[in-house]
């Protein structure tokens, strides 16, 4: 398995999927490069990932490509840094002074997915925290933060949930170990809202929640947490980030997502049902 940085992600995503459209549309690196006013080395370069793009030059190979999907052309711009030039528009551009890149690679990607796998084994997804569990969790997380800068991450983190609000909502598949639910974060009235909130998330059609129980015993996911994004325009586009203290790591081969892909169906069939899952989510509530 081979684990790559998110740049180097987009950056082989980005040129791959340059280089399909170049060829649905007939034309050689040469004459797309004429097209643009560029030399043929740089076509090259980009569609195999060697050199990073500007959104710019995306927008102009997609115009001579004559790509017109707005969905397709917003996500090959993420690709291309939301960064620069081409993602000032997005809400977390605000914040990045506190955000490191590798979260704001996250955020834009989780933006512009159609669905999120996940599989958590220590604390809830944050797409589903409450603020003040997403509070607990944000400080333990992070040591020496001032009041500031706290406030400032737990915003970020409530406003990534308007992706499952939004007109065409993310469809969002969690599995949650067991203990999750147990490890009391916050406090107990912390935990006794957070509970209520995920009994809340289940209920929308976009939201599928599993309890895996302790009776499972060991399984494919005691390796750690991770999460599968896919997009609608195109599958070769899906990747999988595991998360580390310091750093993600992306993984956008094939073969990787088709292990990771089965290992998460693998954790849904031992899980709990959705409904068994509320069940018992709720009976944790009404113990609290």
């Amino acid at each position: 398995m081979r684990a790559m940085t998110q740049s180097a992600v987009r950056r082989r995503k980005l040129g791959t999927e340059l280089r399909a459209l170049r060829t649905a549309a007939g034309l050689t690196s040469g004459e797309a490069a004429r097209l643009v006013g560029w030399h043929q080395s740089k076509v090259s370069r980009i569609e195999t990932g060697a050199s990073g793009v500007k959104p710019a030059d995306v927008r102009l190979l997609l115009d001579a490509y004559g790509v017109a999907d707005s969905q397709l052309r917003e996500l090959l711009l993420v690709l291309a840094g939301s960064d620069e030039d081409g993602g000032r528009h997005h809400w977390w551009h605000a914040y990045r002074g506190i955000l490191p890149p590798t979260y704001r690679d996250f955020i834009s990607l989780e933006s512009q997915a159609s669905a999120m796998r996940t599989l958590e084994t220590s604390v809830v997804p944050g797409l589903l925290q409450t603020p003040e569990y997403a509070r607990a969790v944000t400080r333990a997380a992070v040591d020496g933060l001032d009041d500031e800068r706290l406030d400032a991450l737990v915003e970020v983190r409530l406003a990534r949930q308007d992706v499952l609000r939004s007109d065409r909502p993310l469809e969002l598949s969690a599995v949650l170990d067991e203990a999750v639910l147990h490890r009391e974060i916050g406090g107990p009235d912390v935990m006794a809202r957070q509970r209520e909130r995920l009994l809340e998330a289940a209920l929308l059609p976009q939201v599928r929640l599993q309890v895996l129980p302790f009776t499972a015993g060991a399984h494919v996911g005691v390796t750690g947490p991770f999460v599968i994004f896919s997009f609608s325009s195109t599958s070769d586009l899906d990747v999988v980030v595991l998360d580390h203290l310091t750093s993600s790591l992306y993984l956008e081969r094939k073969e990787d997502l088709r292990a990771y892909t089965e290992a998460f169906d693998a954790l849904r069939i031992h899980a709990l049902s959705p409904e068994e899952s509320l069940d018992y989510i709720a009976g944790l509530a009404d113990g609290a």
